[in-house]
């Protein structure tokens, strides 16, 4: 297994951490190319900082449990609960209150780097109901 895929296998089980918590608009960039200092970035949104602070309590915890005992290299904006960033070298997760979210839209950073897919279960439809198979 490479530093990549470890990496993307890391992203993903944090993804899951910040889903198990209600954390919405989950993506994750392949920044490898772009950047040299990390392979990946992960962000995720929460509506209040109470959310905010859990979500990332959340995903440190399984990474640490699940994860092979990974633990931040950094953690930064954890008192304020707008933003917080946790650095595992590899790859960097975003925290991120949905207000500060839409405005430093991270997104449009990496727009042309490849997005990794989190694997994450798909939400049900909005009105309940399941779609017909084929």
């Amino acid at each position: 297994m490479t530093s990549l895929d470890s990496s993307i296998e890391s992203v993903r089980l944090a993804a899951r951490a910040a889903d198990k918590l209600k954390a919405t608009d989950i993506v994750a960039f392949d920044v490898s190319g772009a950047l040299g200092i990390t392979d990946a970035m992960l962000i995720a949104s929460a509506s209040n900082e109470r959310q905010v602070l859990a979500v990332a309590e959340e995903i440190e915890k399984d990474l640490y449990v699940d994860g092979g005992h990974l633990k931040p290299r950094g953690r930064e904006g954890v008192e304020e609960g707008q933003w917080i960033l946790l650095d595992y070298g590899d790859f960097i997760v975003h925290v991120m209150h949905d207000e500060a979210r839409g405005f430093y839209n991270l997104e449009r950073l990496w727009r042309d780097c490849g997005q990794i897919d989190l694997q994450l279960p798909q939400a049900p439809s909005d009105d309940g109901r399941q779609d017909a198979q084929d």
